[in-house]
């Protein structure tokens, strides 16, 4: 019987862990934190944040096989009503509809977007340089990133074309990301994996192979490998809470800038207390800039969505998400650039700056099937889920 480590807990440990208990591996998973997730933990406690957006995309193979084992769980639907609240902030004002030339990015005739080229300069050549940079900045959303227009337009492009699918790929766990965490970790416990918390690693096994399901730099100190690098984005996150009113938003695209501000209880309803409305803005920010540049321009954006926010604030958090956003692919590089998955030796890497396809959790679930396969010898996993 084969025998594989897992170094992570998060959701592409966990997937690596279910996949190898069901192909008959006998698998240990260490965890350095108390509770398993990694950065799709969900908070405790009255307001239940996440480290980042609480949506689930549709559009990718990690749903069907989280639908097929049971663990997506209940999901909460956006309602028609407020779905129709989301609004646009272009030329410094809130407008329901978006402007004309960005449509034109989204059209079945235009592409496929070259790789080598940025995403500005490919775009201004379809819609001109102000629709070029509002779809950019509307990516952020998917992307976390400071200069959207200056990644690949291959990349920004697929991301554009998937965020603003209708209907929307994007789905939501009720309670947050735990309740799908708690599941598959319920999965991997009956199929005999065994877990270890507060177990940090610092040195691989030898007698087994290993797949290192942490973040890319956990990883780079790990293997002690300076190679392990690759573009991410850095975001503010604000997560705040205010009492309910009538007429606020469901959410705001920011096309002037990057950035995104989204009233998640308007979905979930469990993730606040009654009579309070649980808010997180998304404001990636440049090297250069700090989480206070963040705030204020996720403050501006309260001050048009959200009237009168500050004399209803109840509760309020910031923080800074540097390199954990997943990866991002600058001109002339796709997913396959990214770090290989098989790093030899039997060690194998699994997450989201790795070199697998896919939007946000995609990449930790495809590399993590992959990761499998190879420390399996079963290539057909990989042809499967390709």
């Amino acid at each position: 019987m084969h025998r594989i480590t897992v170094v992570g807990g998060g959701f592409a440990g966990l997937t690596a862990a279910i996949t190898a208990a069901e192909a008959g591996a006998k698998v240990t998973v260490h965890e350095a934190h108390h509770t398993l997730g990694g950065r799709a933990r969900t908070a405790d406690g009255p307001y239940r944040t996440n480290e980042g957006p609480h949506a689930l995309y549709n559009g990718g193979p990690h749903w069907a096989w989280l639908k097929q084992r049971g663990l997506l769980g209940p999901l909460a639907p956006i309602p028609p009503l407020e779905a129709a609240r989301l609004r646009l902030h272009h030329r410094g004002a809130l407008r329901r509809t978006p402007p004309l030339a960005l449509l034109k990015l989204l059209r079945r005739g235009v592409g496929p977007a070259p790789v080598d080229t940025d995403f500005l300069t490919w775009a201004t050549g379809v819609a001109g340089e102000e629709g070029a940079r509002a779809a950019a900045h509307y990516c952020a959303v998917a992307l976390f990133h400071h200069d959207p227009g200056s990644l690949s337009a291959a990349f920004v492009h697929e991301r554009l074309r998937r965020a603003a699918k209708l209907p929307p790929e994007a789905h939501y766990p009720r309670g947050g990301w735990s309740g799908v965490i708690d599941r598959m970790a319920a999965r991997a416990w009956n199929l005999g994996v065994r877990m270890e918390t507060v177990s940090r690693v610092d040195t691989l096994p030898a007698d087994t192979p290993v797949v290192v399901a942490t973040s890319l730099d956990a990883a780079r100190r790990l293997l002690g490998d300076p190679a392990l690098t690759w573009p991410s984005g850095r975001t503010t996150l604000v997560d705040l809470a205010v009492r309910s009113r009538r007429g606020d938003v469901f959410a705001v695209s920011d096309l002037d800038a990057p950035g995104w501000i989204e009233r998640f209880t308007a979905q979930d309803r469990t993730l606040a207390p009654a009579g309070e409305q649980l808010i997180q803005g998304q404001i990636p920010i440049a090297p250069h800039e700090s989480k206070a540049d963040g705030a204020a321009r996720a403050e501006h954006l309260l001050d048009l969505g959200f009237p009168g926010w500050r004399e209803r604030l109840t509760w309020r958090r910031e923080s800074v998400a540097n390199g954990r956003t997943g990866a991002v692919d600058p001109p002339g590089t796709t997913w396959r650039d990214r770090p290989a998955v098989d790093r030899g030796d039997g060690v194998y890497l699994a997450g989201d700056q790795v070199a697998a396809p896919g939007l946000l959790s995609e990449v930790s679930f495809n590399s993590a099937l992959t990761a499998v396969s190879l420390a399996l010898g079963r290539k057909e996993l990989d042809l499967k889920h390709a």
